[in-house]
């Protein structure tokens, strides 16, 4: 369990990295993982963690609904400015944002798979886990923080220099996924001592 993180980030990075060298990733791609990434923390957490004895809770009850309810407004706000208004003009682009949408892009369902896979595995082996539902838990912080950079990096940096990000380059993929990959790795490294699992 020490090293579970430290797989979690490589898997992430590795698949994630592929997805960009063949040219299949896009803002909404990496959002919609984390969004994903956090959904089914938050199903498998609740339907799990009575049968884990070393799941802790944070004191408060579990309630599915209220997650439930903020997680629907971040995936319409998500799929819509993400997945179709911030690339209308761009079809190469949209195309692959309904692949991710549609669970046609490998690289993404792998991701997702291994993420659903690890979670359960923790419940199933009794690892030692914190248990919340709250809005600033580490996961749901990467959330927030991705929704912020994604609009910010298409804004002010992808959507300015069209000569530089073209449809048909890499370079706006690089971009994008480097401060995502960046921040995971800084939420990895500042978890470490905690010795927890969120």
């Amino acid at each position: 369990m020490q090293n579970y993180r430290k797989w979690d980030f490589l898997v992430f990075t590795l698949l994630t990295l592929l997805a960009v060298l063949n040219g299949q990733t896009t803002v909404f791609y990496i959002i919609y993982f984390f969004w994903w990434n956090e959904l089914a923390r938050i199903i498998i957490d609740t339907f799990m963690y009575k049968r884990n004895p070393n799941a802790k809770q944070d004191g408060k009850r579990m309630l599915l609904l209220a997650p439930l309810g903020q997680m629907f407004i971040y995936f319409v706000f998500i799929v819509v400015f993400f997945g179709f208004m911030l690339n209308w003009d761009n079809t190469h682009i949209t195309m692959i944002n309904i692949q991710v949408l549609g669970f046609n892009n490998w690289f993404f369902n792998l991701n997702l798979l291994f993420v659903i896979a690890e979670r359960i595995y923790i419940h199933k082996t009794h690892q030692p886990v914190d248990v919340s539902l709250g809005i600033f838990t580490p996961p749901m912080i990467v959330l927030h923080v991705s929704i912020i950079v994604g609009g910010v990096l298409m804004f002010f940096v992808v959507k300015n220099f069209p000569d530089t990000f073209t449809p048909n380059n890499l370079w706006g993929s690089v971009i994008i996924i480097l401060p995502f990959l960046g921040f995971k790795m800084l939420m990895n490294w500042w978890m470490e001592p905690v010795k927890k699992v969120y």
